[in-house]
Formats: C-alpha cells, sequence, structure tokens
C-alpha cells in the first residue's frame, strides 16, 4: 500500500516543523507540501493532489473552516483534518457541519494527530472527534433546559427538594390549581410521569445543582 499524502496547511511555523517531522517518522505517511495560507492551499491541493490535508482553524489570510467548506466542495475524497487551539464545542459542530473528517486538539498527543490522519485518509467523508459524544450530550442538556420556562425551572427545583404540590404552590404564591397546572406541563415538557421520573430526569439533563441553588433553605 503506498504512504498517504498529507499538505499542512498551518499558521504557526513551529506547528507547522512539529507536523512535518512527526510524518518524516511514519513510513506510511508522505509530506507533499506545506503552507500558511488559505489560498496557496487551494493551489496545491489542485496542483499536488494529496490524500489528506491538516486545517488550522485560524490562518493568516482566511478562516481556516472556511477554507475546508471549499476544499469539501470542490475535492469530494480529499480527507481533511482540523486541528484548533480553540477548545470549545461550537467549533467543534462547525466543522462537523463543514464536512471535514477529522477534528483534533493542537493539544493531543502525537498518536491522535497521526491516527485523526490515517482516519481522513481512507474515510474522508466520516467524521471522527475526541469528544464528540461528549459535547452532543452538553449541546441535548442546553436544548433540554431552554425548553423550560423560569416558572417551570422553579418548580422543578421546589420538587427536588422534595416541596409536595401544595407546599411549592404556597412558597411561590401561586393556586394550588395553577401549580398541578405547572406540574403537569413540566412532567411533559421532560417525558415523565411522577417526582421521582423528574428527579431523574434533572440529574441526567445536567442541571439538577443548578436548580436547587434556586430552592432557599
Amino acid at each position: 500500500m503506498s504512504a498517504l499524502r498529507l499538505l499542512v496547511v498551518e499558521s504557526h511555523p513551529v506547528t507547522r516543523w512539529g507536523l512535518a517531522r512527526m510524518v518524516a517518522e511514519q513510513p506510511d505517511l508522505q509530506l507533499v507540501g506545506e503552507t500558511d495560507s488559505a489560498a496557496d492551499a487551494v493551489r496545491l491541493v489542485t496542483a499536488l493532489r494529496p490524500d489528506v490535508v491538516t486545517v488550522d482553524v485560524t490562518l493568516r489570510d482566511r478562516d481556516g473552516l472556511e477554507l475546508a467548506r471549499e476544499l469539501r466542495d470542490r475535492f469530494d475524497n480529499l480527507g481533511i483534518v482540523v486541528l484548533t487551539a480553540l477548545g470549545n464545542d461550537d467549533v467543534l459542530f462547525r466543522a462537523l457541519e463543514t464536512g471535514v473528517s477529522a477534528f483534533v486538539s493542537k493539544q493531543a498527543d502525537v498518536l491522535e494527530v497521526l491516527a485523526a490522519i490515517r482516519h481522513a485518509g481512507v474515510a474522508a467523508l466520516s467524521f471522527s472527534a475526541t469528544g464528540l459524544a461528549a459535547a452532543l450530550r452538553r449541546r441535548q442538556q442546553q436544548a433540554d433546559s431552554r425548553l423550560l420556562s423560569t416558572r417551570e425551572r422553579e418548580v422543578l427545583a421546589h420538587l427536588l427538594a422534595g416541596k409536595s404540590v401544595p407546599a411549592l404552590a404556597a412558597e411561590l404564591y401561586i393556586s394550588l390549581s395553577t401549580a398541578k397546572t405547572y406540574v403537569a406541563r413540566l412532567y411533559d415538557k421532560l417525558g415523565v410521569s411522577n417526582r421521582s421520573q423528574a428527579v431523574l430526569a434533572a440529574a441526567r439533563l445536567g442541571f439538577a445543582d443548578e436548580l436547587m441553588g434556586r430552592v432557599p433553605a
């Protein structure tokens, strides 16, 4: 099997040198070019036809994910590995939506970077990223949390504290019938049918501790 041909697009010279050195030590990888420019990257991919390109998110002349999008649109089978020092979920999801092959932190160890390059070389259209499952859980928790109104979150907080429906009605200065309506609506949104299930749902969604802090001692 021939070596995977790699183009490095990286703004930081030390990182670019490190990637080149790392690749030189791998018999199944071959560095065919390097640049710190998005404009040069498009020209080099066209001329050199690498199997994989690594793309820095913050290039000097263009957003790296915009470059990745253009490369994916123009070269269907090109493996694209996004390297970033920006460790947040938003960047990860932007990379996923761009259609790149892999997303790797610049703080990752050598084996993880090499694994991402090799993955991109054989599965260009299959996204790989360490931490993707955790990021997806965080996004779902945020979405689920936003489904609840301020009042519903207050009701849930009192339920988590063990308050009865009449007691939480008194605490929130609302009628018993109104309190029951809020509880029923809350259970419906959480997909549960009783207090115990609501407690488990709050823990699963990751905001039980936050809500407990809302209930006065």
